[in-house]
């Protein structure tokens, strides 16, 4: 399964600590890990909230594929729009999830 994952300059350091192998856990007040499910709605997050909120103002679409039948077990929410669905995965299951990634982790698109 091909998914995307919108993030920040200081989230995509530690993706490339990893040599783009895996994401970083979640902070203690972020329970749920979310990459997305299309590049449209990656696109939106990135140059939307990244660049507005982010300190300098940049946002990456990062794109990975997951093993399908791990990826089967998270459901899929759509949050507005039939563009906008994400998969909802726990974070205590992260370090889970990095090892079912295929590959690695690519930077496709980048906004400032």
């Amino acid at each position: 399964m091909i998914l995307y994952r919108p993030v920040g300059t200081k989230e995509l350091a530690l993706i490339a600590a990893s040599g783009y192998t895996q994401f970083p856990p979640r902070l203690p007040e972020q329970p749920i890990f979310y990459p997305v499910l299309n590049e449209t709605y990656a696109a939106e997050i990135a140059s939307q909230w990244n660049v507005a909120y982010n300190e300098d103002h940049k946002g990456y679409v990062t794109r990975f594929e997951l093993e399908e039948d791990y990826a089967g077990q998270f459901e899929v929410h759509v949050v507005g729009s039939s563009i906008h669905q994400e998969l909802w995965v726990p974070a205590d299951e992260l370090e889970r999830f990095n090892r079912h990634i295929i590959g690695t982790i690519q930077v496709i698109c980048e906004f400032s």
